[in-house]
């Protein structure tokens, strides 16, 4: 019994470190119909991605887990930013904020994750 304990640890283990963090500037949009298709507001907590994480739509209604300085968050994949560089991320006012206040406007060096 102690050796499938000590087994499931180790998978658990070794599932949470294989999740993939990414690290990029985020910025915050006024939502209306995304890329995959559904209609939000500034006051849903929404994200965009940047073409190479979006991947085609593959992580449409996604969940993602996002930080800085000591605050997180968490967002749904609802649309595109064609604009956004490799690890940057684009949200709506309601989940930027959480953040940082909107009169930043870009903020450096959030970390996130799919979840």
């Amino acid at each position: 019994m102690l050796r499938k304990i000590f087994a499931s640890i180790i998978v658990a283990s070794a599932s949470i470190s294989s999740v993939s963090a990414f690290t990029g500037d985020a910025t915050f949009f006024f939502p209306g119909l995304g890329a995959c298709g559904q209609t939000n507001t500034a006051a849903d907590f929404i994200v965009a991605l940047s073409p190479s994480e979006y991947a085609g739509g593959a992580h449409c209604f996604q969940r993602i887990s996002a930080s800085f300085n000591g605050r997180s968050v968490i967002a749904t994949v609802v649309d595109l930013c064609p604009g956004c560089g490799p690890g940057s991320i684009d949200l709506s006012p309601a989940a930027f904020s959480q953040l940082a206040d909107l009169s930043v406007g870009r903020i450096h060096g959030v970390t996130w994750n799919f979840i």
